[in-house]
C-alpha cells in the first residue's frame, strides 16, 4: 500500500492558505445596545451584525431577549443605549417607514383575521403594502402562497385554518411586497417535521434571491445546516457571534479523528506516534485527538506499517450543538437551564436539514 499524502484528506487543507473574504457589507448592525423595562433588563450591551445575502439566527433559551431584540430591529422600540442601524438607517427614525417598508416580518404569534379567508387576509395585506389591487396583486398572492403550500386553503376561513397552515400563511404574507431582509420569529412554530423542514429549504432559497434573513430559535436542530452566522444569546446579551465553523474552531480546537480497526490490539502503537495526543479505544477503532490533521496520514502509514487493518478515517466535526453548548459553559450560564449533554454528537455540520428530509 503506498503511502498516504495529506491531500488524500480534503479535511486536511492548510486553513491559512484560503483566500479570506472582504469586509462583509452588514444589513443590520446593532452596537452594544441597552434597553429596560422597569427593572427588567430585557437587552444588555447586545450587538448583532448580518451580513447581506446570509442567514444569521438568533439562538437562545426562552426569555434571551431574541424577540425583543427583533422588534428594536424594525423600530417598534428604541434602544435606551446604543444604535441599531437597518439598511444604514436609523429604524426609529423619519426613516422608519422606509426600513420597514424593506422587512418581512413573522412573529411568533402572527396576527390573522380569522373571519376572513386566507386570500382576504392576503389581499388585506397587498393593498397595505402597496401593492394594491388587480391582476398584479392577484399575481403576488398566488405565487407567494405557492412557495409556502397554501394555495388549496386559500377559499377558506382562516379561522380553520391549523396552527402549521397559519404559519404558513404568515410566511406568505410576509414575501408579498419582494422585501431585502426577512425577520423570522421561531418561524417553524406548529409545523409537522415534513413541513418544517420545506419551510426551512424555503427560507434558505429566499438567500439566493438576494434577500437577507434573520431568524430567531431556540431549536438547534432547526438551525443546524441552515445558518450562515449565529449569534448566542443569554439574558438579553450576545455571548459570542460568527459562522458556525469559526465558533467550532474557537471553542473546540481539538482536531480529532475516529480510526476503524479490525482488532483493537493493533491500536497500542498509536501510544508511541508522533502527533498523537491522546486516543480513546474501543472495539471498533479508537478517536484520536492529533496536532493537526496533516499528521493523519502519516499515523494510518504507521498503522498498516505494523500490521494494522483500516477500515475508516474519518474527522469528528463539531456539530451546532456542540459549539452551542461549549460557548455556554465558557461564558458561563443561568442555574436554572438545563446542563448541556454530558458527550458532543460530533455528527457532521451543515447535514441535519438533509436528515431530517430523508
Amino acid at each position: 500500500m503506498p503511502p498516504l499524502q495529506a491531500t488524500a484528506f480534503p479535511w486536511c487543507a492548510d486553513s491559512s492558505k484560503v483566500d479570506q473574504p472582504a469586509p462583509p457589507d452588514f444589513i443590520i448592525n446593532v452596537q452594544n445596545v441597552h434597553r429596560s423595562f422597569g427593572d427588567v433588563h430585557a437587552l444588555n450591551d447586545l450587538t448583532i451584525q448580518v451580513p447581506r445575502g446570509s442567514i444569521s439566527v438568533l439562538l437562545g433559551p426562552n426569555g434571551a431577549g431574541k424577540t425583543t431584540a427583533i422588534r428594536m430591529i424594525t423600530g417598534a422600540l428604541g434602544p435606551d443605549v446604543g444604535t441599531a442601524r437597518v439598511f444604514g438607517l436609523d429604524p426609529t427614525s423619519a426613516d422608519g417607514e422606509e426600513v420597514r417598508r424593506r422587512c418581512g416580518v413573522v412573529s411568533a404569534k402572527p396576527s390573522l383575521y380569522d373571519r376572513l379567508s386566507g386570500w382576504d387576509n392576503l389581499r388585506y395585506s397587498a393593498e397595505l403594502y402597496g401593492i394594491g389591487k388587480g391582476p398584479s396583486a392577484d399575481n403576488a398572492i398566488r405565487d407567494a402562497a405557492g412557495r409556502f403550500a397554501i394555495e388549496h386553503a386559500l377559499d377558506q376561513e382562516v379561522g380553520g385554518y391549523s396552527t402549521g397552515m397559519k404559519t404558513r400563511l404568515a410566511l406568505a404574507r410576509s414575501i408579498l411586497h419582494d422585501p431585502d431582509l426577512l425577520l423570522l420569529d421561531e418561524p417553524t412554530s406548529g409545523l409537522d417535521p415534513e413541513s418544517a423542514v420545506a419551510v426551512l429549504e424555503l427560507i434558505r432559497n429566499m438567500t439566493s434571491e438576494g434577500r437577507t434573513v434573520l431568524m430567531c430559535t431556540h431549536l438547534l436542530l432547526e438551525a443546524e445546516g441552515l445558518a450562515d452566522e449565529v449569534v448566542i444569546m443569554q439574558q438579553g446579551t450576545s455571548l459570542e457571534w460568527g459562522t458556525p465553523d469559526a465558533l467550532g474552531e474557537k471553542y473546540l480546537p481539538e482536531k480529532r479523528v475516529h480510526i476503524g480497526v479490525t482488532l483493537p490490539a493493533q491500536l497500542d502503537l498509536l501510544s508511541s506516534m508522533p502527533g498523537v495526543i491522546d486516543y480513546d479505544a474501543s472495539d471498533g477503532g479508537a478517536v484520536v485527538e492529533v496536532r493537526t490533521f496533516d499528521a493523519v496520514p502519516d499515523i494510518v502509514n504507521r498503522l498498516v506499517a505494523g500490521g494494522a487493518m483500516i477500515t475508516s478515517v474519518s474527522p469528528f466535526i463539531p456539530n451546532l450543538e456542540d459549539i452551542y453548548f461549549a460557548i455556554r459553559r465558557e461564558k458561563g450560564s443561568s442555574s436554572d437551564e438545563l446542563p448541556p449533554p454530558e458527550a458532543p454528537t460530533a455528527r457532521p455540520a451543515r447535514s441535519r436539514v438533509a436528515e431530517m428530509a430523508r
